[in-house]
């Protein structure tokens, strides 16, 4: 009975069976990575693996759903209208799989949440707060490290804080926290030194303040003057330093040593506590701060809480013209 019921399906839909067979997961890992990379090379890099071995392997997949997948041209491939759906599909499912296993990691080792922060925004911001984030949350442990850049996935990181400065791929979850506002600030005791005064509470920076900048940030005076259209401070003042990092050239600025490009998230508690001036107000630079992950995290996270945290933080930061 068993036996001819089997048969009328196969007569029924022939090779069906065959054709709804998943390709093996190996295979479909040197795929995604091969078009998430646009390179069998790098894929190969990767995974640790040779060349040889991921193009075969992409090939599998080809010959098992009966389609090529990828367009070749010169040294790199690009997915064809068959490729991204599968990419698509594909990316998801690993990165459903990689956060199932991490969260049965976690859940067995309790650790912490690592989360890599910008190295001025984590002295200056966001260490100052935290005590409210561990009051909120008492039951998660997060560490946090200082790192700028890239984010190196593979060395432990969970959660990164980072501008968008840079290209961090498209793979990348990505949640805007806040936007970038700049604007000149000084020690208070120097504001007549380094500011005209009209008298009216309007401010003009003088062509000879000492102008203090970073190796970090070194384009920030020009962007901002350019944004400003206003070109007549542009020339080296004598006194004006190029200092090693962001954090040192607002040190600087609290110190009296000149006048530094601050941003307004991590100077508005020097301001309001008098240890900072910024006569010109701040403007938008275009750029923001986001909350990286490799993956979108669950709604009742540790992550997720902390990025509503981290949200409602920042929108306290309230423009100031």
């Amino acid at each position: 009975m068993i036996s001819q019921e089997k048969s009328e399906l196969e007569s029924q839909y022939g090779d069906a069976p065959d054709a709804r067979r998943l390709p093996s997961l190996v295979a479909l890992r040197c795929f995604e990575a091969a078009a998430r990379l646009e390179s069998f090379s790098r894929a190969a890099d990767e995974l640790h693996l040779t060349h040889g071995a991921v193009s075969r392997a992409v090939r599998t997949v080809e010959d098992e759903l009966g389609v090529p997948l990828f367009e070749r041209r010169s040294r790199r491939v690009y997915l064809n209208d068959h490729g991204r759906v599968l990419f698509d599909g594909v990316h998801a499912g690993l990165a459903r799989m990689s956060e199932a296993a991490e969260a049965v990691r976690r859940r067995a080792s309790q650790r912490p949440l690592l989360l890599s922060c910008e190295p001025t925004l984590l002295m200056r911001w966001l260490i100052p707060r935290w005590g409210d984030f561990q009051a909120r949350h008492p039951q998660h442990k997060v560490h946090l490290v200082a790192g700028g850049g890239p984010v190196d996935w593979g060395a432990g990181l969970d959660l990164a804080i980072r501008r968008n400065d840079f290209d961090w791929g498209r793979t990348t979850h990505a949640v805007p926290l806040c936007a970038e506002r700049l604007g000149p600030v000084c020690q208070p005791d120097q504001l007549a030194r380094f500011f005209e005064g009209d008298g009216q509470g309007r401010y003009r920076l003088r062509a000879d303040a000492p102008l203090l900048h970073s190796k970090t940030r070194p384009h920030a005076w020009s962007d901002w003057s350019k944004q400003q259209k206003a070109q007549a401070w542009l020339a080296p003042a004598a006194g004006s330093l190029m200092l090693e990092h962001f954090y040192l050239s607002l040190q600087a600025a609290a110190a009296g040593l000149g006048v530094a490009m601050g941003p307004q998230l991590l100077v508005q508690d020097d301001v309001q506590a008098g240890r900072l001036a910024a006569p010109l107000g701040f403007a938008a630079d275009g750029s923001q701060y986001c909350l990286l992950a490799r993956q979108p995290w669950a709604g009742d996270s540790a992550a997720r809480q902390l990025c509503d945290w981290l949200l409602a933080q920042m929108a306290q930061t309230r423009p100031q013209p």
